[in-house]
């Protein structure tokens, strides 16, 4: 059978009015002869108001009942959705993630994906036209709900998407597609017509809000055909491709910006083999994940200080972590009132002078850089947030993006 999978963020479903056009929508992908499996999130800011009751009981979200908790806010949109089809005279249920089941390891509060049998679902199209699964949910072997983190029903969705064989995961969002930069910060940001699998998930990973870098990787490993595109209207999105398809090939794509990361800096280490070794271990053992490092040694060489970054959520956290390490270090500084700015594109592995560019333009701005990491196809700066608008505009001049894709 031809599947395909929609997914619908809660801007799209935030009210009763928007969960009855889309079931509208989902009607005329009936007529196509075509199976529908949707994935749904939460109602508008359903999730962070269910956060806000469990946080008064306790502020643990590596927890199983914060899953149980945070879980529902899907539930009702699901169920709701299915309620809206049944009416427009579409044959359609509601399912939950563990009636799939999407199995799941038991990490709370941000499980991953291990295994989704499609036995059940396969049998349950026989008999209806549409699926109407809960996002970001799962179950692990323990025969608990889990929850994928924040963003998790874009995983979902492409999980699903590459289970069942779909022939597309159309995102459905409150923006038409992917642009050159955030709208709201660049006014002269523009849509991209295509982009590549690796510069949607280092845009993602790097503060881009559209998509979850989790969902991109699965799309990737899979080669699941992602169409990123508005709720509200029937224009045409971004195609998410790889890079052997994408024809464009710019030297930059798009410029990212993300005010979610804490640096963190340990001042006065020893510098002795394995010293790194002993600080990041305790951190990975905790599942936080360390970004951009800088390490800095003594003119005598006997001491060092590393510099690195964490997410804002996770600093606490890291930080208690350090404290209870035996690693020695004479202080510990943080700072949050940092940016993250972003220049990314598949073009950069075959040009030179992109970072000579990027570092003359801040610098004619006067934009201190405080850490920089690179790969093939990016490059990140940390600097200080008041600086991240006039960065961000610069940058995407510089870079001709004010003229670019559409």
């Amino acid at each position: 059978m031809s599947i395909i999978v929609m997914k619908f963020g809660g801007t799209s479903i935030s009210n009763l009015e928007k969960i009855k056009n889309i079931s509208n929508r989902i009607k005329r992908e009936l007529k196509k002869n075509k199976k529908v499996f949707v994935v749904v999130s939460a109602m508008g800011k359903t999730t962070d108001q269910l956060i806000k009751k469990f946080f008064v009981v306790k502020k643990d979200i590596f927890n199983a009942e914060y899953d149980s908790v945070i879980s529902t806010g899907e539930q009702l949109s699901a169920g709701l959705l299915a309620a809206f089809l049944d009416e427009n005279k579409i044959s359609a249920r509601s399912l939950l993630g563990w009636q799939i089941p999407i199995i799941t390891d038991s990490f709370h509060g941000k499980a991953r994906i291990i295994d989704i049998p499609t036995k059940f679902v396969k049998k349950l199209f026989k008999t209806y036209d549409v699926l109407v699964m809960s996002g970001f949910q799962g179950i692990s072997k323990c025969n608990r709900i889990t929850t994928l983190g924040r963003g998790g029903s874009d995983t979902s969705a492409v999980a699903i998407a590459a289970a069942l064989k779909a022939e597309i995961c159309e995102i459905y969002t409150d923006v038409e597609g992917i642009y050159t930069a955030d709208p709201r910060k660049v006014k002269k940001a523009k849509k991209i017509s295509q982009i590549t699998y690796e510069e949607i998930l280092e845009m993602s990973s790097l503060g881009s809000k559209v998509l979850e870098p989790r969902s991109v990787e699965l799309a990737m490993k899979y080669d699941i055909k992602v169409h990123v595109r508005s709720s509200f209207n029937n224009k045409k999105g971004t195609i998410v491709l790889s890079e052997e398809e994408n024809l464009e090939k710019a030297l930059v794509t798009g410029i990212s910006s993300s005010d979610e990361d804490a640096k963190i800096t340990l001042i006065g280490i020893q510098d002795t083999p394995g010293v790194a070794n002993k600080i990041f271990s305790p951190l990975a053992s905790a599942n936080i994940n360390v970004d951009m490092i800088v390490q800095n040694i003594t003119d005598d060489g006997r001491l060092t200080s590393l510099t690195f970054t964490v997410a804002n959520s996770e600093c606490e956290k890291a930080v208690k972590k350090l404290k209870l390490s035996d690693i020695k270090f004479n202080k510990i500084h943080i700072d949050k009132k940092i940016s993250k700015v972003s220049i990314i594109g598949v073009g950069m592995r075959s040009h030179v002078g992109v970072a000579k560019k990027m570092f003359e333009t801040l610098a004619k701005n006067n934009i201190n850089i405080q850490v920089i990491s690179t790969s093939e196809i990016k490059i990140s700066v940390l600097i200080s947030s008041g600086s991240k608008k006039i960065a961000l505009n610069a940058l995407h001049k510089v870079y001709g993006l004010d003229k670019s894709f559409d």
